[in-house]
């Protein structure tokens, strides 16, 4: 951290402020946080994923070397967390290493990153570590072979543990404290039942952190068999209708569009992580500048229009922000 990061961190919370009690649009700094899509390409074909399902309407491809330092030079900064990743697999990308290297040891910013964890070779894993990474995201939805193939389709099970186990020893060899490796599992309702056997296996392998994390749906309202009974792990509850809802209060406000923002592969700025096929695109970075894309009319009607009714997006009756 650096004191004008600091600076611009209490600026976005002050403009958030303002946008809470008055209604406000102006952002007045750049966000804290930001998304940067490496690409849209998987490996995997899971079910509640647009990129694993191959249904994008958006362009696809993987971005390029030069926009990005492009975008990474324009937030560095300000900027306190880059996540290098938004949909796709991140290492797919061909300089997905390169893509950290400049911003973790050239630019001085946390970085991190989410993987399904299928390429984590000895090879890879040594040039992650080398390449300044900070966090590492590993999807872990089963204890067994069966259970987590059955969300995550043309995955293999032993591969990815085989990918940990690599990682973690990597880092030991390495003597190096990063990246933290967090272990994510998914909870639905196939899978609830080896909550206790992921803790004992996250201790085994040796990881720093286990994340239990919700599993967002799409087509929520009807039960899709992956919302889990566990009440404590479900974004969802079912109505005396039968139907189901977020359990979110929806308030007509929304942290993440002034503190964090998206960036797709090609330079398209995005509200949220929630906007997965860029319907809201509010500017694009291979032409223009983010401080230029975000006083423009579009981003400050998106914001606008959330602070006055939230429910009128889709996405956003879907959202996290606001659950009980």
């Amino acid at each position: 951290m650096t004191l004008r990061k600091v600076f611009n961190a209490l600026s976005v919370y002050f403009f958030y402020a303002c946008s809470v009690l008055f209604k406000t649009t102006k952002r007045g700094a750049y966000p804290v946080s930001i998304s940067v899509e490496p690409g849209t390409s998987c490996n995997l074909q899971c079910l509640e994923c647009p990129s694993g399902q191959r249904a994008f309407t958006r362009p696809t491809g993987s971005i390029d070397f030069d926009l990005y330092k492009k975008i990474v030079d324009e937030f560095a900064p300000n900027l306190s967390n880059l996540i290098l990743y938004f949909q796709g697999e991140p290492f797919l990308h061909k300089q997905f290493f390169d893509l950290v290297r400049y911003a973790s040891v050239e630019k001085n910013i946390f970085t991190h990153t989410s993987t399904n964890g299928h390429y984590l070779t000895v090879s890879n894993s040594i040039n992650t570590i080398k390449s300044g990474l900070d966090k590492l995201i590993i999807s872990l939805d089963g204890t067994t072979p069966d259970v987590y193939e059955k969300y995550r389709r043309n995955g293999n099970f032993e591969r990815v543990i085989s990918g940990i186990k690599t990682i973690v020893e990597q880092k030991k060899i390495l003597k190096s404290k990063t990246p933290f490796i967090e272990l994510q599992f998914i909870v639905f309702r196939h899978n609830e039942h080896q909550l206790e056997e992921i803790k004992a296996l996250a201790k085994a392998l040796g990881v720093d952190k286990l994340a239990l994390k919700s599993a967002q749906v799409y087509e929520f309202e009807h039960d899709t068999e992956l919302i889990p009974t566990i009440d404590k792990y479900a974004r969802y509850r079912k109505s005396k209708s039968g139907v189901y809802e977020i359990k979110s209060t929806l308030p007509n406000r929304c942290r993440r569009l002034w503190e964090s923002s998206v960036i797709t592969w090609d330079g398209k700025v995005l509200p949220c992580c929630f906007d997965k096929d860029a319907d809201f695109m509010t500017g694009d970075l291979s032409v223009t500048d983010f401080k230029t894309a975000d006083s423009a009319v579009e981003a400050k009607a998106f914001r606008k229009a959330v602070l006055t009714d939230r429910t009128q997006f889709k996405m956003c009756r879907n959202c996290t922000s606001g659950l009980k």
